[in-house]
């Protein structure tokens, strides 16, 4: 009995101090962060107290503390007595961060994205995302690219086609039009098999998928529903699983007609295979090869398995369609606010169409110079995605605060493009700041609308060529105009940089043939 008593004892003396010391540990971790500038934070709930419920005001706030403290080029909040986050907004502070090969882990701010895209390019880490990354970056290769111009092209005509019934129809939210365009797009591109979301956006599918976003975008912000338990008994959870039991059904049964369609080549005898190989070689030069037909590539190979087909499908997805949309946007806001640069656009546009060739490539779209200008300087002053966050993965330095292990660290874009040490006249859209004479002196993390660094986003030259080529065609058939001002937008910083109710804009045909 003296023996068990002694050994209980020594058990709860040992978790004691164990606990003491984890504590201790702690308190010394955080006494480091109170040494970091940023907001003063309350005792009991830190700086969220100060942060808006709703999601412009948001980032008004962010935007409001990164002037506080542009000097420091970061601050650090509170969201709660223990839970500190650091976001930076200073070239050479980003490039610390996101330059690194070793501060490569996703922080928690991604969780919500796993049940839709599981630990695919987007959230894995170390050795997975890196056999990831290596697999499917040849994707994205020019050959591949050039081949998928025609999806941009056929896509943005229809794109046309729709818009042209607003003309002359008032003043109207176009946003919605764009978004449908990118979703056909990106399902084209990334499974060869379309929703047809332009003719027909009240499909289960389309409908899920915008859906979705939304529903995550609310969870984000919502701390109360952030336990994965309690949120699937909540009303927006329950909505939650049935849109990713639509989008999860859709893709997988693409994937296993794909599948089965292959296997069932194999079973045909080797003459007949040969035959078939024949043709497939010289069918696979005709079609479209989507990002599905290289990721079998993988599978048939043993490089991935099918839960990561399914995985990198849906990630492609989500980083295609609504990050171009908002681009696209942007874009079309800016323009519609300065004539004179819209004018220019389509002086340029124009002299391209008439001189194109029949089959248009990755080279060609380099003539377009000043619209691409103009869609960097509408990514500078709203990047797609307004954050990016790392967990630290060792102790680091940013200038002289130091910064322990395991902390989050967000990068944000919105701030550091409008960073006044780095942009003179930070809210004016100026394309010109981006003509090749102005930019080489300028920090390589100075704009980084897609991330930088060994995990920067991989389809940023898709994004861009899809960007370029559907408001090449908009310009070449529409003049737009937009009367919403700067503090009507309510530009709200989420997932993705949007503005609460949409750009609305009015058009008027160009009458000319796209």
């Amino acid at each position: 009995m003296y023996i068990f008593l002694t050994a209980v004892i020594t058990s709860v003396l040992a978790l004691v101090v164990l606990g003491i010391l984890t504590l201790l540990v702690k308190y010394r971790r955080l006494a480091e962060f109170r040494k970091l500038p940023g907001p003063r934070p309350n005792l009991l709930f830190g700086n969220a107290w100060e942060l808006p419920t709703h999601s412009e005001g948001m980032l008004k706030q962010v935007l409001k503390w990164a002037n506080d403290y542009t000097l420091e080029g970061f601050y650090c909040l509170w969201l709660g007595p223990g839970h500190p986050y650091l976001l930076t907004f200073k070239p050479e502070l980003a490039e610390v961060i996101l330059n690194s090969s070793k501060h490569t882990t996703k922080s928690a701010d991604y969780w919500f994205l796993i049940p839709w895209l599981g630990t695919g390019l987007l959230l894995s880490d170390g050795s997975k995302w890196r056999m990831r990354r290596k697999l499917i970056t040849p994707t994205f290769h020019f050959r591949i690219l050039n081949d998928f111009i025609k999806v941009f092209e056929e896509q943005a005509k229809i794109l046309v086609s729709r818009l042209q019934g607003t003309v002359n129809q008032g003043v109207f939210n176009i946003m919605p039009y764009i978004s449908l365009c990118t979703l056909d797009i990106i399902c084209i591109t990334s499974m060869n098999s379309s929703p047809n979301a332009q003719e027909n956006s009240n499909s289960p599918y389309v409908n899920a998928v915008l859906r979705i976003t939304g529903l995550i975008h609310k969870r984000h912000r919502s701390p109360w529903l952030w336990n994965d338990a309690l949120y699937s008994w909540t009303p927006s959870g329950r909505e939650h699983d049935k849109c990713l039991q639509i989008i999860h059904g859709f893709t997988n049964k693409v994937i296993d007609e794909r599948i089965a369609e292959r296997a069932a080549k194999k079973t045909h005898s080797q003459e007949q295979k040969q035959e078939d190989d024949a043709e497939e070689s010289e069918f696979r030069k005709r079609k479209l090869l989507a990002f599905l037909d290289l990721l079998l590539d993988a599978y048939d190979n043993g490089e991935i398995s099918r839960e990561g087909i399914r995985e990198e499908v849906d990630t492609f997805m989500f980083e295609g369609h609504d990050t171009t949309a908002a681009g696209i946007t942007w874009a079309l806001y800016y323009l519609g606010r300065n004539p004179a640069i819209q004018k220019r656009v389509q002086e340029e546009v124009d002299l391209f169409f008439e001189q194109r060739p029949d089959t248009l490539t990755v080279d060609d779209f380099k003539e377009l110079r000043y619209l691409d200008c103009v869609i960097k300087e509408a990514l500078r002053l709203f990047p797609s995605v307004p954050h990016f966050a790392r967990t630290t993965s060792e102790d680091c330095y940013l200038d002289e605060y130091f910064v322990p292990k395991g902390s989050a660290v967000g990068v944000s874009p919105i701030a550091l493009h409008r960073n006044p040490e780095v942009w003179p006249s930070p809210l004016q859209f100026d394309p010109d700041r981006f003509l090749p004479e102005k930019s080489p002196e300028r920090h390589p993390f100075a704009f980084i609308p897609f991330s930088a660094g060994p995990r920067n986003c991989i389809g940023q030259r898709f994004a861009l060529l899809e960007e370029k080529v559907v408001l090449s065609y908009l310009m070449r058939s529409f003049s737009v105009a937009s009367k919403q001002t700067f503090d009507e937008l309510l530009p709200c910083g989420e997932l993705i940089t949007r503005p609460k109710d949409g750009i609305f804009v009015t058009l008027v045909e160009r009458n000319r043939e796209a």
